[in-house]
């Protein structure tokens, strides 16, 4: 499929979504907020906890070809002037010829919470936007505030699952990247030396602009090289300057998952 042809099909599929919306069944998704541990002063740990009908799938922060990223938004809080948010390895699902990439059944999100006043605590409510998928795919709005069932314990233990569930973050890996020219925008090449992840190995580029549509990379391995190609398309559909600070390359296997941030020139 043509870049620009597979950029209005995953448009479609979010405009379709968004008129469905009232029609999702309330017991379809839950979300609740998870209480965790002080990380240092100002700094809080939890987590969101994300409950699907079986076989029902949300997700990833980078959705793939089809997919509704999710949005978090925090304005019903307390004291709290920003949110990290950690993202556990993510399922790479096939559907029609498209990839898209997200959580099945459950997932919790943990979450870092930074005050703005270090010496009061962080009251949390807040909302998200979700898009849910099985047969068919809807968005879901759903609140959330800490109001958990689940002890202190179970909560932790929860949250810290999920911690270790991420994409190893390799400081160590470098990325060297060439971006060129297309009609509608840049192809980007990333090059990276990092051991095989496995089988079925796939690797999603993200750009920190979430206007500009990223195509499913290419992959080529040469024994420890892996490049990675995508043709970046912005609403413009023309050329455009690059942050390569912002580029970050994810490489998802059967064995394995790698996270680096930034690229060289190269």
């Amino acid at each position: 499929m043509k870049p620009f042809r597979q950029f209005l099909f995953a448009s479609a599929c979010a405009l379709s979504a968004q008129t469905a919306g009232a029609q999702i069944p309330s017991e379809m998704i839950a979300m609740e907020y998870l209480p965790g541990w002080q990380v240092s002063e100002g700094v809080e740990m939890g987590g969101i906890r994300i409950t699907l009908e079986p076989g029902w799938k949300t997700y990833w922060r980078a959705p793939g070809d089809a997919g509704i990223p999710p949005q978090f938004s925090w304005a019903g809080s307390d004291n709290l002037r920003a949110v990290r948010i950690h993202w556990p390895r993510p399922e790479v699902f096939d559907t029609a010829g498209l990839r898209t990439i997200g959580y099945q059944d459950e997932v919790v999100l943990p979450v870092e919470l930074f005050a703005k006043d270090p010496g009061k605590p962080v009251t949390v409510r807040g909302e998200a936007e979700l898009g849910v998928c099985k047969d068919i795919c809807l968005p879901a709005n759903l609140g959330f505030k800490a109001d958990s069932q689940l002890t202190p314990d179970a909560a932790s233990r929860a949250i810290t699952h999920a911690l270790n569930a991420r994409p190893r973050h390799a400081r160590d890996l470098k990325i060297s990247c060439m971006a060129e020219p297309i009609s509608d925008g840049l192809r980007l090449t990333t090059r990276i030396t990092l051991p095989s992840q496995g089988d079925d190995e796939v690797a999603v580029i993200e750009i920190g602009r979430n206007d500009v549509w990223v195509s499913q990379p290419e992959i080529i391995r040469q024994g420890s090289e892996l490049r990675a190609v995508a043709d970046l398309v912005p609403p413009n559909a023309a050329p455009f300057a690059l942050d390569r600070s912002t580029v970050r390359l994810t490489v998802l296997g059967d064995d394995g998952a790698v996270d680096v941030m930034g690229c060289a020139a190269g």
